[in-house]
């Protein structure tokens, strides 16, 4: 084995899940409600007809079409989709991998942007955010100016920080960039702003969603908007057939179906402001804004909180060790209203 596999490859870890049985599960960002009982067996009538004998050519053109009247996108522009954001990452990847390419972003920040570039051979630089985790305007455009990056991730909301950053920065960064503009607009349904008018703007700028947050994480699909020329490049990379036709059938559902996800949404949003709220009373806790569907809060003790939570059957992602800025900061996806209060109230007992 030694032999035949990358030695690179030999020294990464797996991206590491939870076990999560038992537990209010607040870890991993998801959307925690599921469709009301008349919707889900409308669901499950409609994917019992899907031709699963067959290739989903025609079904994920219907999706793609879906997609881009759902997000309003603009006329000259063209969308492609992913089994997931992770899979477009890797597109992007493989698209951007000119002699000497370097790909940027902010960090702490969204672990697969650096792990897709440099499983591909290419040098990743990031640049720290402050301590308020915003945007370090003159650090950015210094790294711009001296590594000239051919691609750079913003991610808006950031993860694992949760907060939008400012736009005028956001502006003069695209302004700056020399190659491409990934705005990563995964957590888009809980936040109050989104890019739609910055890919107009301008043409080097790519749009990237995903329908997990959107209530589909088990769907796995994920799309990227930007000029059809530039889309039209990406796409060649596309595995075919990346969405299976029963994850199409479910895209195109949800779809169908969203003023239920929107309602969802805003009762994430309603729940988020009532954990902050918690959050902000609890002795020594600092938690930071949050225009996501998770709470970023430092504790004096990360750790010691993580496992008392957990004795306590409450599963959070403790994210500590992923950068220095993040030190002793525990993530809280928010859950439903019963989930809140129990998480609340374990806070509270472990605190």
């Amino acid at each position: 084995m030694q032999r035949v596999i990358r030695r690179d490859v030999q020294s990464m870890h797996g991206y590491a899940v939870q076990p999560s049985a038992g537990f209010v599960k607040i870890d991993t960002m998801e959307n925690p409600f599921r469709l009301p009982e008349a919707l889900q067996m409308e669901l499950g009538e409609r994917l019992g007809r899907v031709a699963i004998n067959r290739y989903p050519a025609e079904r994920t053109e219907d999706l793609r079409a879906a997609l881009a009247v759902h997000a309003g996108m603009p006329d000259d522009c063209a969308l492609t989709l992913g089994n997931g954001s992770d899979e477009l990452i890797s597109m992007l990847s493989l698209a951007c991998d000119v002699p000497g390419a370097v790909f940027m972003a902010p960090l702490p920040g969204f672990v697969m942007y650096a792990m897709s570039a440099q499983l591909q051979g290419i040098r990743f630089v990031g640049v720290p955010l402050t301590a308020e985790f915003e945007l370090d305007e003159a650090a950015m455009l210094a790294a711009i100016a001296e590594h000239r990056p051919a691609l750079i991730y913003l991610a808006y909301p950031n993860n694992p920080t949760a907060n939008l950053w400012d736009d005028a920065v956001i502006d003069r960064i695209i302004e700056a960039a020399p190659g491409l503009v990934v705005m990563d607009e995964a957590y888009q349904p809980f936040a109050a702003r989104d890019s739609m008018a910055r890919l107009r703007r301008w043409p080097h700028v790519l749009l990237m969603r995903t329908m997990s947050k959107f209530g589909l994480a088990g769907v796995r699909i994920g799309y990227l908007i930007g000029r059809r020329e530039l889309v039209t490049e990406i796409d060649k990379l596309r595995p075919p057939f990346n969405v299976s036709v029963l994850n199409a059938e479910a895209g195109l559902f949800a779809l169908e179906h969203a003023d239920e996800y929107a309602r969802q949404a805003a009762l994430i949003r309603e729940q988020r402001a009532r954990l902050m709220r918690a959050l902000q009373d609890l002795p020594g806790v600092r938690p930071f804004p949050s225009e996501a569907n998770m709470i970023l809060a430092r504790f004096p003790d990360a750790a010691a909180t993580f496992e008392q939570l957990k004795q306590r059957r409450i599963l959070v992602k403790n994210v500590s060790g992923l950068h220095p800025l993040l030190a002793n900061c525990l993530r809280l996806t928010i859950g439903t209203p019963d989930e809140v209060s129990l998480t609340i109230a374990a806070l509270r007992a472990s605190l």
